[in-house]
């Protein structure tokens, strides 16, 4: 039996994720998380096989809560399941530990099928994803500016060009304003970028601009 945690802020899609795996005799909720602080108290609590988890959860979350489940919890099979289609972030949760990736449009057809792969240890991610972590590991004379930035950075940076202020930021990632300031600065920094509207225009070219949860 493969035991699952669903990590979701959202408890219609919680709902709706569980209604999906009760047809699968080979596999059971064990838990529900809704948000990173929840999930890591969940996983040290419950023996599972597999965490679902969604890539945007308030507290800790992302790469960062990634990372850390695999320190705490090394045997646990994590399998994002997110609204995030860009190779970029699906290459850098891999990276961090994930198991697999996969859209939250693909679960309804996809997602037993992903939780069997993971769980018997075998990677379940597109055919673009392996290609985006192949031309990772390739040397390059010339990396675009956004691949130098850090996990934290990086969601800093989506935040930013998706309108938040420096306040919303800190309260949303549970840093103080004096900390997000200074990413902001590294960011521009790594960006070669004099203004927040240089930022907005990269992401929109590099088709980097990812919808923020409501």
């Amino acid at each position: 039996m493969i035991r699952v945690v669903i990590a979701d802020d959202h408890a219609l899609m919680r709902e709706g994720l569980k209604h999906i795996l009760q047809s699968a005799t080979d596999i059971e909720i064990a838990a529900e998380a809704t948000d990173g602080f929840e999930t890591l108290q969940v996983i040290r609590t419950n023996s599972c096989d597999v965490l679902v988890m969604d890539l945007s959860m308030p507290g800790r979350g992302g790469m960062e809560l990634i990372r850390q489940i695999r320190e705490e919890v090394p045997q646990l099979r994590i399998l994002v399941l997110t609204m995030h289609e860009e190779q970029e972030y699906a290459a850098r949760a891999i990276r961090a530990g994930a198991m697999g990736y996969m859209t939250k449009e693909g679960a309804g057809t996809q997602l037993v099928h992903a939780i069997r792969r993971v769980a018997s240890g075998r990677p379940y991610i597109s055919m673009e994803v392996a290609e985006q972590l192949a031309i990772d590991s390739m040397p390059a004379n010339e990396k675009l500016p956004h691949t130098s930035l850090s996990d934290r950075e990086i969601e800093v940076f989506n935040l930013l060009v998706n309108g938040k202020s420096v306040t919303e930021i800190a309260t949303l990632l549970h840093l103080s304003a004096k900390t997000v300031s200074s990413h902001k600065s590294r960011i521009l920094q790594k960006m070669n970028s004099s203004s927040l509207a240089d930022l907005v225009r990269y992401a929109v070219a590099h088709e980097l601009l990812l919808p923020l949860r409501k």
